[in-house]
């Protein structure tokens, strides 16, 4: 996700869960409980795990 991201050009915050309390509870609430990753959240849409056929859709 991060090398796409990075090629794209496009500018991302990453949250690690795994030191984060908050990131994690973040990613909790968002996913209804389910623990993924990654997961993208894009203009209120979450993505999870890596769909670049969905991420090239959001993103152009």
């Amino acid at each position: 996700m991060k090398e796409y991201l990075s090629q794209q050009g496009i500018q991302y915050e990453e949250k690690d869960i795994s030191t984060d309390d908050g990131a994690m509870e973040e990613l909790r609430r968002r996913n209804r409980g389910i623990m993924a990753v990654p997961t993208l959240v894009v203009n209120g849409q979450v993505i999870v795990g890596f769909d670049e056929n969905r991420l090239n859709k959001v993103f152009h």
